[in-house]
């Protein structure tokens, strides 16, 4: 009796010990939320112009490094005017959004629309926004404490989120991602089956915020066609065990059907304006406010005249999309060979890896990017220092390149903050890299809320019961 009472001292012990972490990790997210609003709230305010522009936008939002997307798109997509998206609008031939369309998938479009909800002005949308976004951040510190431990605190309390947290809407799409996460990893109440479905919704739902969660169903299915985590001493050889087609089916089509659901009223009500989003993208080039290796990187072998410029687009539209193909076939590769050694597929770091892929290669790579793959630095195994290695570069990137812009618009000397822009640049790149190979390998990092069930078999037929 007296083993079984201390027994349940310590377990209500670690439980008290985990409430208290998670209380702290989320309170000091908000503190942080609060410092990323003020940090932004700078270049918002009176006096206003008669579209509702802060003066104080267009003169300090590169010098004091300000800026957002958000406070920016007050004016140019209709959401000053409060029409509602994508069901009045299109695109011209050179790109530019008309009416209500705008450039992210829907569920984006609808978060900016109730953000203007009231507002009459930049400062009012920015606060709008902010609160309405910041739920999203604080559940994701939640989640990712109760997964990783103290290392959330990464998220929660990191410069990242004071950089970028109120940039662009990109918080709702990562809560989206990390639950997918959880559902996996901790509601092992429920079957795999279950489990992957449930994760694959919120992925869909991601994709439908921002595009990136999408990616992560690949790896999700492999993880639910090799039966999840399973024990190499008890199971032996991972071959013998039957893929779950029907799991891996149902999870593909429970994102599938998702994103369908989701985007199928958009594109009936405004078949123009819903596609627009997607064309605007299509059309994009790799330019100075890409920030991707494309632009300082291979744009230095082309000319400067108007058809060297043509051959560097066409260059791009080519290398880009195939190396990022190519990073993913990579990534799922590496992901299966290390199947074939542990008996589980490693799903969250090759998610991971295919992320690391697209943020290298892609045309774009917007600084607020990197609340992207903060998680997966918070959830897997990877060495501190070059965590912080990655935020020093982030940081060249985050306050350099609008320092850079300031300089080209006052005339200044540039050759200083181009040096910074292009050390975050290539560091960024390079780390990239780093991680695409780490994450594969890594293991969780922290603890887990319980030990994924080991599956059994019955009737000697070689399926996982989940």
């Amino acid at each position: 009796m007296p083993t079984g009472l201390a027994a349940s001292d310590r377990i209500a012990g670690r439980v008290t010990r985990a409430a208290a972490l998670a209380a702290v990790v989320v309170l000091l997210c908000g503190l942080t939320l609060g410092l990323a609003y003020l940090n932004k709230a700078r270049c918002a305010g009176a006096p206003f112009g008669e579209d509702g522009r802060s003066s104080a936008f267009d003169v300090l939002k590169d010098s004091d490094v300000c800026y957002s997307d958000i406070q920016f798109l007050w004016l140019g997509r209709d959401i000053d005017n409060h029409v509602f998206p994508y069901i009045d609008g299109g695109i011209t031939e050179d790109g530019t959004l008309t009416g209500g369309a705008v450039e992210y998938p829907v569920l984006s479009g609808v978060l900016m629309w109730l953000g203007a909800v009231g507002a009459h002005d930049d400062a009012d949308f920015l606060l709008h926004s902010a609160l309405l976004l910041a739920p999203f951040a604080l559940l994701t510190a939640w989640l990712l404490v109760r997964l990783a431990g103290r290392a959330a605190l990464l998220w929660a309390a990191g410069p990242p989120l004071v950089l970028y947290a109120f940039h662009n809407w990109e918080l709702p799409v990562v809560c989206t991602a990390v639950a997918a996460v959880y559902v996996v990893t901790a509601m092992t109440r429920y079957s795999l089956r279950t489990r992957g479905m449930l994760a694959a919704i919120l992925l869909g739902i991601g994709f439908c915020f921002k595009l990136y969660p999408g990616i992560f169903v690949l790896p999700l299915l492999v993880y639910v066609l090799t039966g999840g985590q399973r024990d190499m001493a008890s199971d032996g050889d991972p071959k013998a065990v039957r893929p779950d087609m029907r799991g891996a089916v149902m999870t593909a089509a429970a994102a599938i059907g998702t994103v369908v659901a989701v985007n199928l009223p958009f594109a009936l009500a405004g078949y123009e304006g819903w596609r627009a989003s997607i064309t605007f993208q299509q059309l994009r080039q790799a330019d100075i406010t890409t920030n991707s290796i494309w632009y300082w990187g291979l744009r230095q072998l082309f000319g400067q005249d108007i058809e060297s410029e043509t051959a560097f687009q066409h260059a791009v539209s080519i290398a880009s999309p195939t190396l990022v193909i190519a990073s993913f076939a990579l990534a799922m590769w590496l992901g299966w060979k290390r199947f074939t050694m542990t008996g589980t597929f490693p799903w969250v770091g090759v998610s991971g890896a295919m992320l690391c892929g697209f943020l290298l290669f892609h045309k774009v790579h917007s600084p607020q990017y990197t609340l992207w793959l903060i998680p997966f630095l918070v959830l897997l195994e990877v060495p501190w220092s070059a965590i912080g290695a990655y935020l020093v570069a982030d940081a060249a990137i985050g306050i350099g390149v609008f320092r850079y812009f300031y300089s080209i618009g006052s005339g200044a000397s540039v050759d200083q903050m181009e040096n910074v822009v292009q050390f975050g640049v290539w560091g960024r790149a390079i780390l990239l890299v780093v991680f695409f190979f780490l994450f594969v390998r890594a293991r969780p990092r922290g603890y887990r809320l319980a030990p994924p069930p080991i599956p059994h078999f019955e009737r000697g037929d070689m399926v996982p019961v989940a």
